[in-house]
């Protein structure tokens, strides 16, 4: 598929971006009791159990959280 210029790339893998992009995507939808809570499972059914564990806790470990 060719760049036609109009589509952003993702962020990095692990920064988090994607999931607070996707939470915020299903905050504004609506319908959705916990957004962060299934952002979560959705990302767990795409990488696994083992890699979401570890970009978790990555991601804690840069927070300054664990």
């Amino acid at each position: 598929m060719a760049d036609d210029g109009k589509t952003k790339p993702l962020p990095k893998l692990g920064s988090g971006a994607r999931y607070k992009g996707l939470a915020a995507e299903l905050a504004r939808k609506g319908g959705v009791r916990d957004p962060k809570a299934l952002a979560a499972a959705i990302g767990r059914k795409k990488y696994g159990k083992e890699a979401m564990a570890k970009m978790a806790a990555r991601g804690r470990a840069r927070a300054g959280k664990g």
